[in-house]
């Protein structure tokens, strides 16, 4: 039997994407339709988004959506069925999905993603002629609400439908003043420990973690970690409380899109047999990032320029990556001091590190074929997707033994390199200190020509695919509708 799925994101690639969330609400579609799950996906109808649908059609409408009025679109994404909220006061603004041009969160996102949760509880409930759902898989704060309004504020004679939430990152949670909770919408029975309070105020994801029939995160370490103060922030009393409700599913890749096989961004293809073609590759990115040419390892980076991805302690080894003879190549953006570091080192070591501000799907395929070491030193990191990419193309991860990094790479001590199945370097802790005997050691495997090739090939036979993720999110799918009936 068919089993449908709703699924409720504020982003999904191709079509609006700031994190790893987009890339998986996009692929799950796909992931799940061999284990007899067909996915809907329900995303904000953002000026972006509207611009991207071809052939969509108006399948409900509703007067006052919280508020404005909204219609239902339906179309498609990669040949999956496809649902977009248009509510033009909500989502049809410059800038990006959370906030404007210049970074700043809109002051209203608590209505906007309110008015999300609600229109995917009616549409689970029956609102929408023809359209019928077994399931409803919510991400994020954003979506975290689709729980409350199916508990709290169902939809008059509306089906009953089980519920999953995701939480990608715990350090989002969608918190707001508790003067909101009357525009909510919601039954005074809503307001409690029980419902959506949370510390006096509303939190979005504490409701859905509270009302949700399943809990989900983006690795199994990660489900773990977050039973702590240090990885739960507030909220790992709600986890130990329903920790027989909480899964730890591990993120994929998509290996049509990264293989360095068919990569159509690289100067060079290759697979695992022809590692001596990556050459071509590091020596392009060389010239990409105005890098002088030598044999020492080229480290890259790809990623949000912030303290949770670790990358103030990087600024503080660079020094020493130089001086024991690694160049960097950067790219991303983020916290404006941060930034700032990472230009002046590049000033400080010119040919040695490069430095581009901002973000660039192809460079970052083509970082992941060029580069011989991919840093990674998050404080904390629910999955990560970087080093997944780092591992199909030989680009060696070194990272934190956090969350989904602790999961996917395996570290190169003694034990491992004996047994011949390391495929990177972990870190017990983000710090300079640690993270610089992580570089050094990066160093010196490099230099062993033989044992770097069996990392880089060892990571690149692995997989990580979505195969067995969207058989573990089928399986609790099916659970949670059977003990619904």
């Amino acid at each position: 039997m068919t089993l449908r799925v709703l699924s409720v994101a504020s982003e999904a690639v191709p079509l609006v994407k700031t994190g790893g969330l987009a890339d998986v609400a996009g692929a799950l579609p796909a992931a799940l339709a061999p284990h007899g799950v067909e996915l809907t996906t329900l995303i904000p109808g953002y000026r972006s988004v509207m611009s991207s649908l071809e052939k969509a059609k108006v399948v409900h409408k509703w007067p006052m959506l919280l508020g404005q009025p909204a219609r239902l679109l339906a179309g498609e994404l990669g040949g999956n069925p496809l649902l977009v909220l248009d509510a033009p006061a909500y989502f049809d603004r410059v800038g990006g999905p959370y906030g404007d041009e210049a970074g700043r969160d809109w002051d209203d996102n608590w209505r906007r993603f309110a008015a999300l949760a609600r229109a995917a509880a009616d549409i689970a409930g029956g609102a929408a002629k023809g359209l019928a759902f077994d399931i409803v898989h919510a991400h994020d704060w954003q979506a975290a609400l689709t729980p409350a309004y199916l508990r709290f504020a169902p939809l008059d004679g509306g089906r009953s439908v089980p519920s999953v939430v995701t939480i990608h990152n715990m350090a989002f949670q969608g918190y707001f003043d508790a003067a909101i909770f009357a525009e909510l919408r919601l039954t005074d029975e809503a307001w409690s420990v029980d419902g959506v309070e949370s510390y006096g105020g509303v939190g979005f994801l504490k409701a859905g973690m509270q009302l949700a029939d399943g809990i989900t995160t983006v690795s199994p370490t990660y489900a773990q970690e977050i039973r702590s103060p240090e990885f739960g922030m507030g909220l790992e009393g709600i986890v130990l409380a329903r920790s027989n409700r909480v899964h730890g599913i591990l993120n994929g890749i998509d290996p049509a899109e990264w293989s360095p096989a068919s990569d159509p961004y690289l100067a060079a293809q290759y697979g695992a047999g022809q590692l001596a073609r990556r050459k071509a590759n590091k020596r392009a990115l060389e010239r990409e990032f105005g890098l002088g040419t030598d044999e020492g390892p080229l480290f890259v980076v790809v990623s949000r320029l912030t303290w949770q991805k670790g990358m103030d302690v990087l600024i503080e080894v660079l020094d020493h990556l130089v001086g024991i003879g690694g160049r960097l190549a950067l790219l991303g953006s983020g916290d404006a001091t941060i930034e700032h570091g990472f230009a002046d080192a590049a000033l400080r070591h010119p040919g040695r590190i490069g430095v581009r501000i901002g973000y660039d799907e192809a460079l970052s395929h083509r970082m992941q074929g060029g580069g011989d070491a991919i840093l990674v030193p998050s404080r904390f990191e629910p999955c990560g997707l970087t080093q997944l990419y780092g591992l199909a193309y030989g680009c060696v991860p070194v990272v934190a033994r956090t969350g989904g990094l602790a999961d996917t790479v395996i570290d190169a001590n003694p034990a491992a390199l004996a047994a011949g199945v390391a495929t990177g370097i972990q870190m017990t802790a983000v710090n300079q200190v640690s993270l610089a005997a992580a570089v050094s050691r990066a160093v010196e495997l490099y230099r062993s020509p033989g044992e770097w090739r069996r990392l880089q090939r060892n990571g690149m036979k692995a997989d990580f695919s979505w195969g067995a993720s969207g058989a573990a999110y089928a399986a609790l799918y099916r659970q949670l509708a059977g003990d619904a009936q």
